[in-house]
């Protein structure tokens, strides 16, 4: 295992600037477009309502990406949290990482499974976390959330061998 910087931060997962790009071209590209739709397709007033909802949707989710610039998902001795920080998931309340090529987890990130639910929260395209489980990746670089990922499972092991 690694030593922490000055700050106490094993492992740092910050946003990739030209994924983070391309996921907002996509969001607020595929919003305009539904709302193009909305107003010269011929689904009617029910479906134009529904198209404008899809919309507005993607506008948010893209506006939460642009938000996310500055955001980090650091690791430190009480666990996984962000650098707004937000306790994503406590060190001694992970059971186990998934990050498998057939796990349920984000592109190019990892999932933690938790001893115990916690509260649905979510920042599009950095982590989710939804239950028993916390999704970190997306427009995060694959490095970054590979040694995080492995930096936990050692935790873990070192944690479960010392009960």
């Amino acid at each position: 295992m690694f030593q922490p910087d000055q700050d106490g931060i094993y492992a740092r997962v910050p946003v990739a600037p030209s994924r983070r790009m391309l996921a907002m071209i996509i969001l607020y590209g595929l919003g305009a477009f539904v709302l193009y739709l909305s107003f010269n397709g011929l689904s009617g007033i029910g479906g134009s309502v529904i198209m404008i909802a899809l919309a507005a949707g993607c506008f948010w989710a893209g506006e939460q990406m642009r938000r996310s610039a500055g955001v980090e998902v650091v690791l430190t001795d009480n666990g996984v949290e962000t650098s707004e920080g937000l306790m994503l998931a406590q060190m001694d309340n992970i059971q186990l990482v998934n990050r498998g090529a057939l796990a349920a987890k984000p592109s190019t990130g990892f999932t933690l499974v938790l001893k115990t639910p916690q509260p649905r929260t979510w920042r599009p395209g950095l982590w989710w976390r939804i239950g028993r489980r916390v999704g970190i990746g997306g427009i995060t670089g694959a490095g970054a959330t590979k040694f995080m990922a492995e930096q936990i499972a050692l935790r873990i092991d070192a944690r479960d061998s010392s009960d």
